[in-house]
């Protein structure tokens, strides 16, 4: 029974915070009363909170403070090959986090929500491209659908009457193209690099964390550079801006480590559920309205998310029987 009402709670936290990131966002960067602050710095800042809470988790693990100095020295500061390694998805992953704001600065949160589940068919491209793994006939009959009901959603996408801001569907659009591409195959990259050595979590996210400050302060210089020096890094700064950094930083971070304890059926449900959320809160706070092709696109979506999550039936099988030969054959060697 402990194991069910843990599944629900990460699912519902999964959830929460997957639907609250988008809507608070779409909230600071349309409707938010007052001078707009700088999208670069605030994933900056994020990521200098995640680099901060993983520090806390690798104390946790290592147990004692001298051995978390040896693990940094060891893994951090006396392997800059490891760093470049790690250097690719945090470059990535910033491309990817600059893009959901300027994405959520020119489409509703809720159609963002549903066009940013095309990261399933992306991550799908790069697994069997980069881990050498195959999809199920049905798992690839619902990247199609997923891609189906996206496009019913970008076709005329939902009009938000309360938004007075001028914007550019296409370019959100474009946003989250780059984005998602970016979350695959940056997703696919870490799940590689982890699974190639026996190194601690932590310290992997302590090595792309690092390069991804670097990388965001780049960011921050090259876009923002000038307003930045002249209006301060906080400018424009309200409590709701800080909840969303505090979303993305902790949130983020939160789903890496739930992500051990869900499968594809959860993750596929917390989805749609977030989908599902951002819409009725769309609804009440950008005032939505929403169209038949959005929620039939929508609908097409949550349904693909719940195809593509269900567990392959004949490998499984075949796997166990395997693994069963194996196990037989291993008792006899001993």
């Amino acid at each position: 029974m402990g194991t069910v009402v843990f599944k629900l709670y990460c699912l519902t936290v999964m959830t929460l915070v997957a639907a609250t990131y988008t809507v608070a966002l779409r909230y600071t960067r349309t409707i938010s009363s007052g001078d707009l602050y700088f999208s670069t710095t605030a994933v900056c800042i994020t990521e200098v909170i995640k680099l901060i809470l993983s520090l806390g988790m690798l104390t946790k693990e290592t147990g004692s403070l001298s051995r978390l100095k040896n693990a940094l020295v060891e893994h951090v500061f006396c392997s800059p090959k490891e760093l470049l390694k790690l250097s690719v998805p945090s470059v990535v992953y910033a491309v990817q986090n600059n893009m959901a704001f300027l994405a959520l600065s020119n489409l509703d949160a809720a159609v963002y929500q549903v066009t940013y589940q095309l990261k399933i068919p992306c991550t799908a491209l790069c697994t069997v491209l980069m881990l050498n793994r195959s999809l199920s006939r049905l798992q690839w009959f619902s990247v199609f659908m997923l891609c189906g009901g996206v496009t019913l959603v970008q076709w005329k996408p939902a009009e938000a009457t309360k938004v007075q801001i001028e914007q550019n569907p296409f370019v959100g659009f474009m946003a989250i193209a780059i984005a998602v591409i970016c979350s695959g195959f940056a997703g696919v990259y870490f799940e590689k690099v982890l699974k190639s050595s026996d190194t601690s979590l932590w310290v992997r996210n302590i090595q792309m964390y690092l390069s991804g400050i670097v990388v965001t302060l780049i960011g921050v210089y090259v876009n923002d550079g000038d307003k930045v020096l002249e209006k301060g890094f906080f400018f424009g700064y309200t409590p709701w801006v800080c909840f969303v950094v505090f979303l993305a930083s902790v949130g983020g971070l939160y789903t890496s480590v739930v992500v051990k304890y869900t499968d594809n059926i959860m993750k596929g449900f917390s989805a749609a559920a977030a989908i599902v959320l951002s819409t009725v809160a769309s609804v009440l706070l950008f005032g939505l309205q929403i169209t038949i092709s959005f929620a039939s696109g929508a609908l097409l979506v949550c349904v693909s998310i719940y195809l593509y999550g269900l567990p392959k039936q004949d490998t499984s099988k075949l796997s166990r029987q395997d693994t069963d030969k194996e196990s037989k054959q291993k008792l006899i060697t001993v």
